[in-house]
């Protein structure tokens, strides 16, 4: 009996190694469709970029405005959506995870989603202006339980369909089985908070944990998760080590600092696979992020890209230059260059050259203040607020005798650089007659998707970009990134 016991082992096993080699990861490069079966699930992840159609206008500044494309037309929301639309039709997922949607007009901006391509099923994160959004198609997807929102993460858990056949079940659909196939939608903080983006993380696999404890899952430490979304770090951070590594302790530095202050460990049993490096074909996955290369030559040298960082010499120098270029009125004290200093008509007519119009944009605000604008809604307090009257926001305007000293209008362009707008500070540089040289692109891959061991990627879609992003081909300054999973049998096994 013991033998025969083992010979069933040895078969069995050598079945499921069979099985196991017939599975090969098949590599596709956008326009491609990846592969749609009743036991597995296809999912893109997608940053769509904010502005939608309603929140923000400078979509353009973030073109490079020395290209021969039309920026004023392509960088519209009715040309980026159809760009948008083409991509998602063409990939044709059973799952649709979007970074940066609007939801001051989502139902407008996606309505496309449901009435053109089928994913009648939709949740958006509840809180935040640059919003996650999870969309499925109800003929392949069964919510297993309501959405969970953790800090900008999005978790829905699916049971698969499949459409019965035979006229007496036109419509119907049935389980594949009871399977709970769990996906994580991510857009992590930007910027300096490697300390916030490991705890997002963090409550975003436990949340999925939680949940296959309380959907009474057999085994909730190795459930059927995708992780994906924009992580706005690469490998080096502490939140794509966590997932990798399965743990990130005190001494772990990211971006010069500690960023947590006790160890955390992922609560799963199994490892994430970056079902981006299961394609050997290549030796390293694609850049999800190509854009100019503007820090290396905007920072002044050992000056930190985010934590105060400085101008180097060459930019002031071509600051300066734009100074001059818009200063007319005569310099009474010694504030501008070659005695001239910039009055109200000439910030205004700075203003309309690299924001279109007056009276919006973070330039036009930190120009006011350096002019002598007051915010007057915090004149007089809590005395103010006793006596009734109102302390709403006061308009802002430029100072209609103010002048924009040399200095001032350096200050303006730190800040924005202080608020990492490289690209809109680039853009200004251009349209005012003092652009930077061009050195390429920086790549990076901050768009991940990421597998538990249960899972097996069948299918992987690329998409190359060889000019800097958005462009007249690419809607986003992010590209897509999109998969096909089917349980891994060998590892499913208990």
């Amino acid at each position: 009996f013991i033998l025969y016991y083992i010979y069933i082992l040895l078969l069995h096993n050598q079945i499921i190694d069979s099985f196991m080699v017939a599975i090969t990861c098949q590599h596709l490069l956008y326009p491609a469709t990846l592969p749609s079966a009743p036991n597995q699930l296809s999912v893109l992840s997608y940053n769509v970029l904010l502005p939608n159609s309603h929140d923000g206008w400078w979509t353009y500044k973030m073109y490079d405005p020395t290209q021969s494309y039309d920026i004023d037309l392509i960088s519209t929301w009715n040309y980026r959506r159809n760009l948008i639309k083409d991509k998602i039709k063409t990939i044709n997922p059973d799952v649709v995870c979007m970074q940066e949607v609007s939801p001051i007009s989502f139902e407008e901006d996606f309505a496309f989603m449901r009435e053109e391509l089928g994913y009648d099923g939709v949740e958006m994160f509840k809180r935040g202006r640059f919003r996650p959004a999870t969309f499925w198609k109800s003929s392949k997807c069964k919510l297993a339980s309501p959405p969970v929102h953790k800090d900008r993460t999005l978790l829905t858990c699916f049971y698969l369909q499949q459409q019965i056949n035979g006229d007496d079940h036109d419509g119907m659909h049935e389980n594949c089985s009871n399977r709970i196939w769990h996906v994580l939608n991510c857009h992590l903080q930007a910027g300096p908070q490697g300390s916030r983006r490991l705890r997002q993380i963090d409550d975003g696999i436990n949340a999925s944990f939680k949940m296959a404890k309380k959907l009474k899952e057999d085994n909730p430490r190795n459930p059927l998760l995708i992780v994906c979304g924009d992580f706005n770090g690469g490998s080096e951070c502490g939140a794509i080590r966590y997932l990798e590594d399965g743990s990130v302790g005190p001494s772990f530095v990211e971006d010069g600092e500690l960023i947590t202050s006790r160890e955390k460990t992922c609560p799963l049993s199994t490892r994430f696979k970056d079902t981006a490096t299961v394609v050997v074909s290549r030796s390293e996955p694609p850049p999800t992020l190509v854009v100019a290369e503007l820090i290396s030559q905007m920072v002044k040298e050992n000056s930190s890209a985010y934590e105060m960082p400085e101008f180097c010499n060459d930019v002031i120098s071509k600051l300066t230059k734009c100074y001059k270029k818009y200063a007319t009125c005569n310099d009474e004290h010694d504030e501008g260059i070659d005695g001239k200093v910039m009055d109200v008509k000439d910030v205004e007519r700075w203003l309309i050259d690299i924001n279109k119009q007056v009276g919006r944009g973070s330039e036009f605000r930190s120009a006011a203040r350096e002019m002598g604008w007051n915010d007057t809604s915090k004149v007089g307090g809590e005395e103010a607020a006793e006596e009734g009257e109102s302390n709403e926001k006061s308009v802002i305007v430029l100072p209609s005798h103010g002048k924009l000293s040399l200095n001032g209008f350096l200050n303006v362009y730190t800040e924005e650089l202080r608020g990492g707008k490289f690209w809109g500070i680039a853009y200004d540089l251009t349209v005012m007659g003092q652009p930077l040289p061009s050195l390429g692109q920086f790549h990076a891959r901050f768009d991940r998707m990421y597998c538990t061991e249960k899972l097996i990627p069948t299918a992987i879609v690329d998409t190359i970009a060889t000019t800097s992003c958005p462009n007249d081909m690419e809607p986003s300054d992010h590209l897509p990134v999109a998969a096909n999973f089917i349980i891994d049998t060998a590892n499913d096994i208990n």
